[in-house]
């Protein structure tokens, strides 16, 4: 037999397993955040400069694409294109932003709705994005974006394991059957 043959036959070695991660005995796990993880829980890990960071960086972003858009406007005034053209981009980006901005804000408020029209308007938040920033940028002054719906999931979530946790009083396999009278 050649060393290929041989190698060739060896038993292939037993793949590294991951780790397994303990299930949580004690109540629900909570949805971690972009950006946050589960630090919001329990404003743990660095919450605060988090927020900090973020707020400025959204901000600063939001500033940036706002410089770049009077940048492109002032190259369609180079371009000489009319008065209709220019007036219509800034009514267009007006608009998208204010309704990214809105949908943006509502969605830290509450989940769409499985058939709403979130899908839709993608193409809008998209040109639109500097509402959105903003939108981001005002959540981060007050709490991570999302934080209070997520809490108030979580703690449903654990109030209601809670309850049911509560009322068991044990296996029903291992019960003695009720005498009959």
């Amino acid at each position: 037999m050649s060393d290929d043959d041989q190698r060739d036959q060896t038993p292939a070695e037993p793949a590294a397993q991951a780790p397994e991660v303990p299930a949580r005995a004690n109540g629900p796990e909570p949805e971690p955040i972009r950006f946050f993880g589960t630090t919001w829980v329990n404003h743990d890990g660095g919450y605060a400069l988090l927020r900090v960071g973020l707020a400025a960086g959204s901000l600063i972003t939001a500033v940036a694409a706002a410089v770049l858009l009077r940048l492109a406007y002032e190259g369609l005034e180079i371009g000489n294109v009319g008065p209709f053209l220019s007036i219509s981009v800034v009514v267009l980006f007006a608009i998208a932003s204010s309704i990214a901005f809105v949908k943006t804000w509502d969605s830290f408020k509450r989940r769409p709705a499985p058939s709403s029209d979130e899908a839709a308007l993608k193409g809008l938040k998209t040109i639109g994005f500097i509402g959105s920033l903003i939108a981001y940028f005002l959540r981060c002054l007050a709490e991570a974006p999302g934080e209070k719906l997520r809490r108030a999931e979580y703690e449903r979530a654990t109030a209601e394991f809670a309850r049911r946790r509560s009322t068991r009083t044990g296996n029903p396999a291992a019960r003695r059957p009720k005498r009959k009278k």
